[in-house]
């Protein structure tokens, strides 16, 4: 395992935003098959921990058997997490500025309604409409058919991760600066979501700002976001943390990080007969995955390899804790495997590095607009008698 703060030493810009969207994707891709299930299953499942691209959980009959049909998960192919964060990146590419929730409802809504794409878990060209989750289906009904306003059209859905799973984009377009990153991600989910789903959408984003810093570690990520969630969410990150920071290795902290999570986690034990407390809106609760993956990401000491598989076989939603993990440890700088990159991009059909060239290009062109911003607020406030900036 690659020394923690020494993994990422020399990556610039181009090669953070490439390794977190590479692997976000990467991670989804791998998550994808044993969505849902336990370590234990996972285990009794496939002989052994995963260690790569597997197949459908059932085999040939994932056309048919419930409650994964009709959907082709495993095999390489990438879920509704990279679904979403690719079509947010395309929405930084045609507004090339910071984002908000009107951004949402004037050009992601659209796009997931109108314009059709390769969904690789339905082999086939479709509406990305007809794959995503009920709870970004609440985007459609709420912007789209409701009128509702976009800051607030969040409101009512399902507190879950998916705002938070596709926020990788807004920590990467303020990489270095979390504050802002949490700040526009907030704004961004307020049309998605509430409550802790939101809160858990701006701290990823700042997490995945703070990993972009030079020297950045895996406990420096996590004191960035320490410094910024609040209620339940900075609890839950702060206790799963601290038992991460005691595991050798993934294998020790698959029941320990379940154990500190579990008082925040809303879902109950078995992840698929949710409790009656489940995604309703708290101050005392938080989603499952991010602090999970953050605890996965110190467990690794930063390591890609160690850091999605920790979180792949951890199980749960593990398809979004292992996207998390993967944007992380990719922001920071550690490789993402060839071989799972290249298989993952071949069988679910997707350029996995053009939406990172993409938002590369828009994240330059933003921070040059926000230093033109930045310098005319200067010379407006020093008009005024305030104190003449002297850097």
């Amino acid at each position: 395992m690659t020394p923690k703060g020494q993994e990422n030493s020399g990556a610039g810009l181009d090669e953070r935003i490439t390794g977190a969207l590479v692997g976000a994707a990467v991670g989804d891709a791998l998550g994808g098959p044993v969505e849902g299930y336990s370590p234990d299953q996972i285990l009794e499942r496939h002989g052994g921990r995963v260690t790569g691209v597997v197949g459908p959980w059932h085999g040939d009959d994932w056309r048919t058997a419930r409650p994964i049909a009709p959907y082709h998960k495993g095999d390489g192919h990438v879920t509704d997490d990279t679904l979403m964060t690719h079509a947010l990146v395309r929405v930084y590419a045609k507004v090339r500025d910071h984002l908000d929730a009107y951004a949402v409802a004037d050009h992601l809504v659209p796009d997931l309604m109108t314009n059709p794409r390769w969904i690789p878990e339905l082999e086939a060209e479709a509406l990305p409409l007809q794959r995503v989750f009920l709870a970004e289906k609440w985007l459609v009904a709420r912007l789209a058919y409701g009128h509702v306003d976009p800051r607030e059209a969040g409101t009512g859905n399902i507190v879950n991760c998916g705002a938070a799973m596709y926020m990788a984009p807004v920590g990467l377009v303020n990489a270095a600066d979390p504050v802002a990153a949490y700040t526009e991600a907030l704004d961004i989910a307020g049309a998605h979501q509430s409550s802790y789903g939101r809160e858990a959408a701006g701290v990823f984003a700042a997490a995945v700002a703070a990993a972009c810093a030079p020297g950045a570690t895996p406990e420096s990520v996590v004191s960035a976001c320490l410094r910024l969630a609040k209620d339940g969410t900075r609890e839950a990150i702060e206790r799963v943390c601290e038992v991460a920071a005691g595991q050798r290795d993934f294998e020790s902290a698959l029941v320990p990080l379940r154990q500190a999570v579990a008082p925040y986690d809303t879902v109950g034990p078995d992840y698929r007969s949710p409790s009656l407390a489940a995604r309703r809106p708290s101050r005392l609760h938080s989603i499952e995955e991010l602090p999970v993956a953050l605890g996965m990401l110190v467990v690794s000491g930063g390591d890609y390899r160690q850091a999605v598989l920790g979180s792949v076989n951890y199980g749960r939603d593990c398809d979004s804790t292992a996207t998390m993990a993967g944007a992380l440890a990719g922001a920071l700088g550690s490789p993402v495997p060839d071989d799972w990159s290249k298989r993952v991009a071949e069988a679910s059909r997707l350029d996995l590095w053009e939406p990172a060239r993409a938002l590369t290009e828009v994240a330059r062109e933003v921070f040059a607009r926000d230093v033109r911003r930045r310098r005319a607020h200067e010379r407006a406030f020093t008009e005024l008698g305030g104190p003449e900036c002297s850097d």
